[in-house]
């Protein structure tokens, strides 16, 4: 299987991590969205990554989807099976991946906007909203099981991105979550090497 991804990405990091927990070989290539190439653009049309071509040549996008694609074809290795672990692990993912999405947004208006276009009421919403999600995710990884999941991939990777763009947003507010990222990493040192990197 094919992948398109970059480094950067929390949820290429996130694909790469469930990839390797279900045992799932990838030929990664590392891709510039901004470029809109026509590889990119020929296996996801909205031109986001990370992208997959399968082995058929049929593809599929949205790191979600990746992610439970791969969960079926590993016989379910990466999402519990039962409701209440299946649930658990989902609401940890959109919780990651929701409050990540917001401080991207942050990122964007500075990247993407002239500086007389930017609206900072928006912007601080954004962060209102990485906050509360940064202090309900917290509470949340107290309910995760020592052996990752799915959820634990969305939420090492979802951090680690905010560290490397805005270091020192969450960790003086939210020790927790220092110390899980720490924890995860020392206990799955496989992983360290696909986390979000610029």
């Amino acid at each position: 299987m094919r992948l398109l991804y970059s480094k950067p990405s929390p949820y290429s990091s996130k694909v790469r991590m469930s990839a390797h927990l279900c045992g799932l070989a990838l030929d990664c290539v590392p891709t510039d969205t901004g470029a809109e190439g026509d590889d990119l653009l020929s296996t996801n049309p909205l031109g986001k990554i990370p992208a997959l071509e399968l082995d058929d040549g049929s593809v599929l996008y949205d790191s979600r989807v990746i992610c439970e694609y791969f969960d079926r074809a590993s016989g379910n290795l990466l999402i519990p099976q039962t409701l209440e672990g299946w649930t658990i692990c989902k609401r940890i993912e959109a919780l990651a991946d929701g409050l990540t999405e917001a401080v991207m947004a942050t990122l964007y208006e500075v990247r993407y906007r002239p500086e007389e276009k930017r609206h900072q009421p928006w912007v601080d919403k954004q962060w209102r909203r990485a906050h509360r999600g940064l202090d309900a995710l917290e509470a949340d990884v107290a309910n995760l099981p020592e052996a990752p999941s799915l959820a634990h991939f969305a939420v090492a990777s979802d951090l680690g991105w905010i560290h490397l763009r805005y270091p020192g947003a969450f960790e003086e507010k939210n020790p927790g979550l220092v110390r899980w990222l720490d924890g995860f990493y020392a206990a799955n040192l496989a992983y360290a090497d696909l986390k979000p990197v610029a």
